[in-house]
């Protein structure tokens, strides 16, 4: 058994404390206590605040600073709500799922079903993708995904064992697994595959231009989409009301005559273009509190996109020329 760090026995607890303590409550103190937690952390303007804020500023970058603060503090509402909703969805039922979430654009899904090619969905870290997973185990019958291998290990058990609670079927990114070739057997078998797509700063991920600056992401949606030739579609994810949404967008072009480097980076531009589209329209349902550009990164740890053309430098890649703050 691997042991645990203080901080891993702590994060481990702090989510279990989380799943026990807010399904006991009634809805509405459940809620309310988020909705306060997140606005406690937002006036200490914490690192996770500023930087939220800072993203913020490049999807809206006409708002004052005042604006901004405002849109940060939606965006950490937003964000808790999310975390209570994920605590709370064990317990609902098939129909509270099915009646509390809408997938605008579903038929393109279903079409690519009845077809036999299964289809794959890029989603950004916004709105509430467990609850979108969960709709989309119900309304397709399917839905396969793929989640980090977080640490303590128990801590990874528990977020599987909750979402396969949902109807998901999880795969976990382990070293030494071939999860891209798990994947592209799933699409065989006629599955939607839904992938987070918004950020990857390792050497692993594709330079793209992002709301105007230079960012990486993840290579593996458009290299599936590339092998397969399944459809490929990106998400927006937003609240409104008591309600959460979805929204396909149309299909992504797909070069399958491509070389597989040169298909992945364009495809992933085009991907990022779709995704940015519906953030720009849903800006606080972003829950980017990370650092996501390129320039906000320390240059001199950065490492070289394995998906630069011969030229590029500072691992910024075709998108460096947009980068400038």
């Amino acid at each position: 058994m691997t042991v645990e760090s203080p901080s891993e026995f702590a994060a481990y607890l702090g989510y279990s404390v989380g799943w026990r303590a807010v399904r006991l409550m009634p809805q509405r103190v459940a809620y309310r206590t988020f909705s306060g937690i997140a606005d406690q952390l937002w006036r200490q303007q914490g690192s996770g605040v500023t930087q939220l804020q800072r993203n913020l500023g490049r999807v809206v970058p006409d708002a004052s600073q005042r604006e901004l603060r405002e849109l940060s503090r939606a965006g950490m509402q937003s964000y808790f709500r999310y975390w209570c909703d994920v605590f709370r969805l064990p317990d609902q039922s098939r129909r509270s799922i099915l009646a509390t979430f809408d997938l605008i654009g579903k038929q393109q899904l279903h079409d690519a079903l009845a077809a036999g090619t299964g289809a794959i969905v890029v989603l950004p870290h916004a709105g509430n993708w467990d609850h979108a997973g969960a709709y989309a185990a119900l309304e397709f019958d399917n839905l396969v995904s793929v989640a980090e291998d977080l640490k303590p290990e128990r801590l990874t058990s528990k977020f599987l064992e909750f979402r396969e609670s949902l109807g998901m079927e999880i795969l976990t990114l382990r070293k030494g697994q071939d999860v891209f070739g798990q994947l592209v057997d799933l699409v065989g078998q006629n599955k939607v595959i839904a992938l987070l797509g918004d950020r990857d700063l390792t050497s692993s991920g594709v330079p793209v231009e992002f709301f105007g600056h230079a960012t990486r992401m993840p290579a593996g949606p458009a290299a599936l989409a590339h092998a397969t030739g399944a459809p490929l579609f990106a998400a927006t994810l937003w609240y409104d009301g008591p309600m959460a949404f979805a929204s396909l967008s149309r299909q992504i072009p797909v070069d399958l005559a491509a070389d597989r480097t040169t298909a992945v980076r364009d495809t992933t531009q085009r991907t990022a273009d779709m995704l940015a589209r519906g953030i720009a329209e849903h800006p606080a349902d972003w829950h980017m509190l990370q650092r996501l550009w390129l320039s906000d990164l320390d240059q001199s740890r950065l490492k070289a996109s394995k998906y630069d053309l011969p030229g590029e430098t500072g691992g910024q890649g075709a998108a460096a020329a947009g980068a400038g703050d």
